[in-house]
């Protein structure tokens, strides 16, 4: 049984993961901004798991004393801490760049930049200590250079992480800690629908044809990423849901496989 962290994990695929985990038999430590999220999260989750197999503690990301006391209190709950997973991020609308406030700009790299930093300063400190541990950096649009439009800013906390988990990969090289990118592809959750809540609804029916054909639910993704994260040992991995051949067969196959994401969907 390992005990894993999950920063951002009240809800999407934070939280998906975190599910499929316990299912997996493992431990897991759920983490989000407020203590509301968190205590509804592990409650939702102990209704149907052993409730000593999950703790729960709020931390914004963007301040580095509450990762540090995360790590602190998840460690001192557990015993020991196995695999971290820098999950929590937060999305843009999509809209020109100079268009953004400045708040905007400031929150989304404090979160997504400066909190997954704060992430792997503790978490790799903590596992050095230790002597092994798997740390991993959820990456996403940005981190393999493609670039969408009015997406620039979020695309540019991804590129960050994705060249943050390689330098990571190569300091710990030689040691019993491992470091890793996971890369879920297009999921269905808030940050993803959120930059196009205010568009177009003709735009967004363009939008939403893409999706139906390169995106999935959490719950189609979550199980195979957690498998995948339990069954690694290698360092620099990188976990790919979406990869380039499934992309290929599903443009494909699209004229003939309708698929209806929306459809009921709960977001």
């Amino acid at each position: 049984m390992k005990t894993i962290i999950i920063t951002g994990s009240t809800r999407g695929i934070g939280f998906g993961l975190a599910e499929n985990f316990l299912k997996l038999d493992q431990q897991v430590v759920i983490s989000g901004r407020s203590q509301e999220s968190v205590n509804k999260a592990v409650q939702s989750l102990s209704e149907r798991f052993p409730a000593e197999r999950i703790f729960g503690i709020p931390c914004d990301m963007r301040i580095y004393k509450q990762v540090e006391t995360l790590w602190e209190t998840a460690a001192s709950h557990f015993g020991s801490i196995d695999i971290w997973i820098n999950n929590a991020g937060i999305a843009q609308p999509q809209t020109s760049f100079w268009e953004l406030t400045v708040q905007q700009i400031s929150d989304l790299a404090e979160t997504n930049i400066s909190g997954a930093m704060f992430g792997a300063r503790v978490a790799l400190a903590g596992f050095m200590g230790q002597g092994n541990g798997a740390f991993y950096n959820m990456e996403g649009l940005g981190s393999d250079g493609r670039r969408v439009e009015g997406l620039t800013l979020y695309g540019t906390s991804k590129s960050a992480l994705h060249y943050l988990t390689r330098g990571l990969a190569a300091e710990v090289k030689g040691t019993g800690v491992i470091v890793g990118g996971i890369r879920p592809g297009m999921v269905l959750t808030d940050l993803i629908l959120k930059p196009y809540e205010d568009r177009d609804p003709e735009d967004f029916a363009q939008t939403k044809r893409i999706f139906n054909i390169l995106a999935d639910k959490i719950e189609t993704v979550t199980p195979f990423l957690a498998e995948k994260i339990l069954q690694n040992t290698k360092n620099e991995a990188r976990i790919y849901w979406l990869t380039t051949g499934k992309v290929f067969w599903r443009f494909l196959t699209a004229p003939i496989n309708k698929r209806d994401l929306f459809k009921d969907l709960v977001s």
